[in-house]
C-alpha cells in the first residue's frame, strides 16, 4: 500500500433490531462492487446465526463474511491467523463492518486505523442494548462518523415507528444473541425495559 494516500471514511447505519440495518449495509457494499471497488467484511464470530462465513438481513438478502473473535484480527494479514484467506484489508477498498456492537473496546481503535489508511469503512450496528441503554462502543463510533444512518423498525404492538429492541425473556444477560424467538420492535410507549414480555 502506498504511503500516500486520501483520508478514508466512516459511515454508521444504526438503530434497533429489524429496522434493516445490516439490509442497508449489504446495499451500500453492492453499490461499492458496481463501481468496481474491493469489498471485505467482517462480523463477531459471537454472531453464529446466519453461519460463519457470511452476513445475512432478516429479509435474506446476504454478503460473504469474515469471522472474527478479535477486533484487532481486522487489521492484520491472514497470516497472523491462519484463515487462509488474502490480505483482506490491504486489498479492499471498502470494509463492512456488521454487529460492531458484539465487539470490545478495541473496535474503535481498529476503525480508526482503517480510516487512516484510506478505506472507505461501514459499521452497522445497534444503537441501544434490550434495556434501551448505549451499547458497547456504537456511540463513539457514531461520534466520530461522517455519516451516521439510523433506521427505524415498525413496533409489533401498535404499528408506529419502533426505536427500540424488546427482549421477550427474563433473562438478565448483557448479551443473548437471538432474533425474533428473542427479541421485538418496540416504539418508545410499548418499550418495557423491564423483567419481561409486554
Amino acid at each position: 500500500m502506498s504511503q500516500e494516500h486520501e483520508m478514508g471514511t466512516l459511515s454508521v447505519v444504526t438503530g434497533c433490531m429489524f429496522s434493516g440495518k445490516s439490509e442497508e449495509l449489504i446495499r451500500q457494499l453492492r453499490r461499492a462492487v458496481i463501481a468496481k471497488k474491493a469489498i471485505h467484511v467482517f462480523k463477531p464470530s459471537s454472531d453464529t446465526r446466519s453461519g460463519t462465513d457470511r452476513t445475512v438481513s432478516h429479509s435474506r438478502l446476504e454478503v460473504p463474511a469474515t469471522s472474527v473473535d478479535d477486533p484487532t484480527y481486522i487489521l492484520k494479514s491472514n497470516s497472523a491467523h491462519g484463515t487462509g484467506i488474502t490480505d483482506w484489508v490491504w486489498d479492499a477498498d471498502v470494509v463492512g463492518i456488521d454487529e460492531a456492537q458484539f465487539f470490545d473496546h478495541r473496535i474503535v481503535e481498529v476503525v480508526d486505523t482503517l480510516v487512516s489508511w484510506g478505506k472507505q469503512v461501514i459499521v452497522a450496528g445497534l444503537d441501544l442494548d434490550y434495556r434501551a441503554e448505549p451499547f458497547g462502543s456504537m456511540p463513539v463510533i457514531m461520534a466520530k462518523a461522517d455519516h451516521v444512518t439510523r433506521l427505524t423498525a415498525v413496533c409489533t404492538i401498535c404499528g408506529q415507528p419502533a426505536i427500540r429492541t424488546q427482549r421477550l425473556s427474563d433473562s438478565k444477560a448483557e448479551v443473548e444473541i437471538g432474533g425474533a424467538d428473542k427479541y421485538a420492535a418496540r416504539c418508545r410507549r410499548h418499550f418495557d425495559p423491564g423483567t419481561g414480555p409486554i
